[in-house]
């Protein structure tokens, strides 16, 4: 653990010695990756489980760690809801990433590029609150290029879906992103 946290200390006196060179070539570490998040349902009757899918974009000539990492030192790539009262978190599905060898490591790297989609299995219990429910996600990644990785970025999201009575009929919601699985 010692050295995992070396190691990202370097990386980020590395990033900020590299954005002071260059504070136009490298963007805010924040905005490398957009995320949207998607309920499977619409609405969600208690007694069900559901998922949510967050969609993340990351940006052109960048990557994010892959949640299974490598080595110690490398930040993994985390969602994690806020759960209240009347629900339980089944399980939270990563996909596999790719190994790639980058200028700033002497092994190659398990990451994500491009469009990647995070997914969490919920259970609705029977004492969850009924009504418009916002659910707060947090995803925290670490953002990096060919040549140097940022800081380490918490991002904030919310999934917002109906809860319903039990026995409630629910349709199935964004089947593009549900049936990727």
């Amino acid at each position: 653990m010692r050295r995992r946290t070396i190691f990202s200390f370097v990386v980020i006196l590395l990033a900020l010695a590299a954005g002071a060179r260059s504070q136009s070539t490298l963007p805010r570490p924040d905005t490398i990756v957009k995320p949207l998040a998607y309920v499977s349902l619409e609405p969600v009757p208690r007694g069900r489980a559901f998922e949510i899918a967050v969609v993340a974009e990351i940006m052109d000539g960048f990557h994010i760690n892959a949640n299974k990492v490598l080595q110690e030192y490398v930040i993994p790539t985390t969602l994690e809801p806020e759960l209240p009262k009347g629900f339980k978190l089944v399980e939270t599905i990563y996909p596999q990433g790719k190994l790639w060898k980058f200028d700033f490591s002497p092994e190659r790297l398990n990451v994500y590029e491009g469009k990647v989609t995070l997914l969490l299995k919920l259970e609705v219990q029977n004492d969850a609150p009924l009504g418009t429910l916002k659910l707060p996600l947090r995803l925290r990644y670490q953002a990096c290029n060919d040549t140097v990785c940022l800081p380490p970025v918490r991002k904030s999201l919310a999934a917002e879906f109906e809860i319903a009575a039990a026995g409630t009929k629910a349709a199935s919601a964004h089947p593009k992103i549900f049936s990727q699985k």
